[in-house]
């Protein structure tokens, strides 16, 4: 394991560096957070000017339509976009950073053909239904039911915390193909399909976070006629499919908001300097700590991407750790924000109070700290499963 950068990979940085400074300011201004209908436009455009540049879907294999890029590379790529103050993913998040990896992991050719493209020019968005009202975290658990009917599947259930489902063109389902029984445990009998978000039968109800915004919704689905050939993996095997889609969402979906969060570090230094803050020793403690803090998260993030490189682009386990312990650095950055803004840290109009409010829901966000916790425990140090 190097955790160095290469000649190539530093040539790779600088000419990234001079496109940045070349494109941003040709950006138009950037909509109201809570808009996201305009959030979308404005996401894709953003997505088009990547792919156009050559630089949509580095982190994807070439015969996928991506640019076969090392995973070092993506690094970079997160390192600088976000240095120079590019737009995030957005609301290309489901598509780009794991629906569209594990198609192009587990997807047929003409799956890859037919939903890759578009996610890399920005022509359409997915959303992801896999929680539901009465499993949450607990994947297993899904209740959503879908039965064949000659070359459909029949889709019947709800969902919720449905990212960006208010804007999606398609959605990452989780359904239950067969039913549970002594025979088929809970973490059998269940499919990955790729259902458009246009079929009769779908209702989405945008959900308003403690923020403010709808980035989430509940989704109710009745009697959804989903193409048999929409399947991603063999009939009752989408669970394994599903760990290949959850291990990029651990693995690499938040890494770079990590850079973010040592640039909103240094600003609350900066702050805290400017109205006094600074004079108190515990509160310059404590970001030295977090300093400290996303230092180490840095290092985990090349060392789990190294150890994906070695084992063949796949994140392993080692995203859970990182999963686990930057929800919780998040949460205290932004409690230490409060800290540096004193009553100015109830001003909603502020950035830094909303970032705060959405920063609660990263403790159940792509699997909750229990999860993780349990994932750690029981394939990283061997620990026996709890009942």
């Amino acid at each position: 394991m190097d955790l160095t950068y290469t000649e190539e990979e530093e040539d790779f940085r600088a000419r990234l560096r001079a496109w940045l400074a070349r494109t941003l300011p040709e950006l138009p201004p950037r909509p109201d957070p809570l808009d996201w209908p305009g959030r979308r436009a404005y996401d894709m455009g953003w997505q088009r000017r990547l792919y156009d540049a050559g630089y949509a879907g580095l982190h994807w294999p070439a015969d996928a339509g991506g640019q076969g890029a090392t995973p070092t590379q993506h690094l970079i790529f997160l390192e600088e976009t976000e240095k120079a103050g590019a737009p995030y993913v957005g609301a290309n998040f489901v598509g780009l950073l794991h629906a569209g990896p594990t198609i192009a992991s587990e997807g047929t050719p003409e799956q890859r053909a037919r939903w890759l493209p578009p996610v890399l020019r920005g022509d359409e968005v997915w959303c992801q239904g896999f929680s539901e009202p009465d499993a949450g975290s607990d994947l297993a658990s899904l209740r959503t039911r879908a039965w064949r009917d000659g070359d459909h599947y029949v889709v019947s259930g709800s969902k919720i915390w449905t990212s960006h489902a208010e804007v999606a063109d398609w959605c990452e389902l989780l359904v239950r193909t067969t039913p549970v029984s002594e025979a088929v445990p809970k973490h059998r009998g269940i499919s990955w399909l790729a259902m458009p978000m246009d079929a009769p039968g779908i209702t989405v109800r945008p959900l308003r976070t403690l923020a403010g915004s709808t980035e989430f919704a509940e989704m109710f689905l009745d009697e959804v006629r989903v193409p048999v050939a929409n399947r991603v993996g063999a009939e009752n095997d989408g669970w394994r499919v599903t760990m290949v889609t959850l291990s990029y969402e651990r693995g690499t979906a938040f890494v770079g908001e990590v850079v973010a969060c040592r640039r909103v570090l240094g600003e609350l230094a900066r702050e805290a300097r400017k109205n006094g803050r600074w004079d108190d020793a515990v509160l310059r403690r404590r970001l030295g700590r977090l300093s400290a803090e996303f230092g180490a998260l840095w290092r985990l993030t090349q060392w789990n991407v190294s150890e994906s490189q070695r084992s063949g682009g796949v994140p392993g386990v080692g995203g859970s750790v990182f999963k686990l312990r930057y929800s919780h650095a998040r949460q205290e950055l932004y409690e230490a924000a409060g800290e540096v803004l004193g009553a100015g840290s109830l001003d909603l109009d502020h950035e830094w109070t909303l970032d705060r409010l959405s920063s609660l829901s990263y403790t159940i966000a792509a699997g909750t700290s229990q999860i993780q916790q349990n994932i750690v425990a029981e394939r990283i140090l061997g620990l026996p499963k709890g009942r």
